[in-house]
């Protein structure tokens, strides 16, 4: 099983899905959107199985519990949407091996189907509320856990071998931490209310942000208890299975309703995507084939094109890129990386290319008809630096805006951003950041390929 092992932190308010929810749905739409986001990166990951830990799982205090049910299914009924059922297969091979692996090890844990309480192939609103977003359809074989209350080292100990039992089996595994944050967050919260909740909350965002997982279990108890929350062991679960050295982004943190929601990924196969306005352009550049090389064989073909290596001499080995695509002057498509993940700029490009004509979220797939008049455009990015407003130029710089976990870009020199004011009110903009909250500021330097 190559590779490192992709991870979803979810929230599961059933509100937030449409059937259910309605005209409401819209107040978790911060949530809905990086929930989708997320389904393009599982997509494109293309796991075997997909394990799900929730917190609302049938479960015992004192062991796991792994459901080796051959099919898995539920619905939403409870919650007012009888139509959104869904049915997974299982996997039960993967199930037993992790079960043997885990007495092995003197983990506690039980077979969920041996135990006729534990209802044994029904998925509840922690399974179904994610993967209504993430796997509708049922493509892939999904493996439910239960937590227990278990100290957080048994938890961590669990995913690692959720790891190791996918591997020995060459299975190609995702994994879903199903929870939600501080249910005490404002005085009307469903349970209650604690000035510590957001505290809680903004911890865990943090240490989300910069990767560091394992950190989790060394949250204060006492902040935990006050916070009220139902994800964190999920969450430390997820470290075990990630492992010490894993990368994450929370794509969205919101709090309606007194209850936190934070969506993460970990170890997305692409980075998470910014998106920019520009003009077109033609194929003037090698770095400017190549992007429509790799549009033109993924579109029609549905080839990922291996590049050579760049010949201009002055483009850098590795860098972060936007690729932007229009169609008769307007906007068609723009994904990019701030920084560098693949190992040449020319992989950046090919990934960056694909991405912008499939992934991005705002407009459908590109189509073959669609190719022949089709501009495209490639910003190779310098490394940002901080810098205060005065320092910003909107036609040298670009600008990164950002305020707590919220982050915006745009890229210099654009048809109609007429000031440095108007280039921070439209990155703030997109970030969803307010005009009176305080922001950090970024600058950069692009060189464009058109």
């Amino acid at each position: 099983m190559p590779g490192r092992i992709f991870g979803i932190m979810a929230p599961h308010p059933p509100i937030m899905v449409e059937q259910v929810g309605g005209s409401r749905s819209a107040v978790t739409e911060r949530s809905a959107k990086a929930m989708r986001q997320a389904a393009h990166m599982l997509d494109e990951y293309g796991p075997d199985t997909v394990v799900v830990m929730s917190p609302h799982s049938p479960a015992m205090s004192d062991a796991f519990a792994v459901d080796t049910a051959e099919r898995l299914s539920g619905s939403l009924a409870q919650f007012g949407a009888p139509d959104v059922t869904l049915s997974y297969a299982g996997d039960p091979e993967l199930a037993l091996e992790l079960l043997s692996r885990l007495d092995e090890n003197s983990i506690p844990a039980v077979d969920r189907a041996a135990v006729p309480a534990l209802s044994s192939g029904h998925l509840d609103h922690g399974v179904l509320v994610p993967m209504s977003f993430l796997d509708p359809e049922g493509r892939w074989r999904l493996l439910n856990i239960s937590l227990s209350f278990l100290q957080y080292e048994a938890h961590r100990a669990l995913g690692e071998q959720v790891a190791v039992s996918a591997h020995a089996l060459g299975r190609k595994i995702a994994f879903v931490a199903s929870g939600d944050s501080s249910h005490r967050l404002t005085p009307d919260a469903p349970a209650g209310y604690s000035p510590r909740g957001k505290e809680f909350d903004a911890a865990v965002v943090e240490l989300v942000s910069k990767g560091d997982l394992a950190a989790l279990s060394d949250l204060d108890p006492d902040l935990v208890e006050d916070a009220g929350e139902c994800g964190l062991r999920s969450f430390i679960t997820l470290g075990g299975v990630v492992g010490p050295d894993a990368t994450a982004d929370v794509l969205s943190y919101e709090g309606p309703w007194g209850v936190g929601y934070m969506t993460a990924v970990v170890n997305p196969p692409t980075p998470v995507s910014g998106s920019k306005g520009g003009m077109p352009g033609s194929d003037g550049h090698e770095i400017v084939a190549l992007a429509r090389k790799a549009i033109e064989d993924y579109v029609t073909a549905g080839r990922v094109v291996t590049p050579e290596p760049l010949k201009d001499p002055e483009l850098p080995a590795r860098a972060g890129a936007f690729v932007s695509l229009h169609r008769d002057g307007r906007l068609r498509g723009c994904i990019g990386t701030i920084a560098p993940v693949e190992d040449t700029l020319a992989e950046e490009v090919v990934r960056n290319a694909i991405q912008a004509a499939t992934a991005d979220p705002r407009f459908p797939r590109l189509s073959p008809d669609e190719l022949g008049d089709l501009d495209v455009k490639v910003d190779v990015l310098h490394v940002p630096e901080e810098c205060t407003i005065e320092e910003l130029d909107h036609t040298t710089y670009g600008v990164i805006v950002g305020c707590d976990v919220r982050r915006g870009l745009l890229l210099p020199d654009l048809d109609g951003v007429e000031s440095v004011e108007h280039q921070v009110q439209i990155a703030c903009h997109k970030a969803g950041i307010m005009l009176h909250e305080e922001v950090s500021l970024q600058r950069f330097k692009v060189d464009r390929y058109a």
